[in-house]
């Protein structure tokens, strides 16, 4: 019982709203708008660490340095889409997940005195922190952890209803046809160029939201945070929910990290103790964290041989044009 009281909590916890939020913006480069970004990880250390150093190193106001964040993310964006939306979708791709890699490398060895290496960036959340209502645990949360909550999960509602409003509108259904068919946008006098590069822009800022929640959970900002992994968990995150669907990548993100301290916690329980139901020979508890990532990879190959569209997708949404 108390394994899938964990597996709940994991559901709603800070990790989880901000998957959801990386997600949610990654559906709007990759579901609607049919852009292959690799690098989702280094707009969201863009902006984590925007907003980090904003505060610790030059005492900005807490709302000041949200903004500055947000501006490094946009203009990571514009630097990466200028020589790379006129050509084939794959450019992007690759632009993408270089770019995300030597930003990780950037922020852990570059400008030590602001951003501190491999140790990252602390004590920014004081203000943050000090508007918290809540004076003891709620829902066995600490205070601090659920005031991080509260937010983010109110970013991931209010993300999912601006996306949704802004899928309906002219904006939206121009976006979603440039992903079936660029040519005949083209050939209707739509800017193709400016209307990628607004959906980059807007999926990368609303993946920065997701790196503020994490740098305020944890308190810090590091490097290693931010691998090319995360992009990738995203990724199937994404495809388990169903890309192109508002609900999808908060789906998938909360269910794919429930079911990974779900598992986490059944191996944990057969491998510990003197005499383990596992035997040793076969695992161990320090093997646990790599067993458990094999069997969600397992089933996640599953998924996509019987369902690769994701539980709420079609698939037509992951069938691009990469020309």
């Amino acid at each position: 019982m108390t394994i899938i009281i964990d597996a709940l909590r994991a559901a709603v916890s800070i990790e989880a709203a901000y998957f959801c939020l990386t997600a949610i913006g990654l559906n709007v480069q990759f579901g609607f708008a049919g852009l292959l970004n690799f690098g989702q990880a280094g707009f969201v250390a863009v902006g984590a660490y925007g907003f980090a150093v904003a505060v610790a190193s030059f005492n900005l106001p807490f709302f000041v340095a949200i903004l500055v964040g947000l501006t490094c993310t946009a203009i990571l964006a514009l630097f990466l889409g200028i020589p790379t939306l006129r050509l084939r979708a794959d450019y992007l791709a690759i632009a993408t997940i270089a770019a995300a890699e030597v930003i990780r490398l950037f922020f852990g060895a570059s400008f030590k005195e602001y951003f501190n290496g491999r140790d990252g960036v602390t004590g920014f959340s004081d203000a943050f922190q000090g508007a918290n209502p809540y004076s003891g645990e709620v829902l066995g949360f600490r205070p601090d952890d659920f005031w991080v909550m509260t937010i983010g999960w109110i970013l991931v509602v209010l993300s999912s209803i601006f996306l949704w409003s802004l899928m309906r509108s002219p904006w939206g259904r121009v976006l979603k046809s440039i992903r079936e068919d660029e040519e005949a946008v083209r050939s209707l006098g739509k800017n193709v160029y400016s209307y990628k590069m607004q959906a980059l822009i807007l999926g990368g800022m609303v993946g920065c939201l997701g790196g503020f929640i994490l740098a305020l959970g944890q308190n810090s900002v590091q490097p290693d945070n931010f691998s090319s992994d995360l992009t990738f968990i995203v990724y199937t995150m994404l495809i388990l929910g169903g890309a192109a669907r508002i609900f999808g990548p908060i789906f998938g993100a909360v269910v794919f990290w429930a079911f990974l301290s779900l598992i986490s916690g059944i191996l944990g329980r057969l491998t510990e103790g003197g005499d383990p139901v596992i035997p040793s020979w076969l695992m161990t508890d320090d093997q646990v964290g790599s067993v458990r990532f094999m069997i969600v990879g397992i089933a996640l190959m599953l998924l996509m041989i019987f369902r690769p569209q994701g539980v709420f997708g079609d698939r037509k949404e992951i069938a691009l044009d990469a020309r």
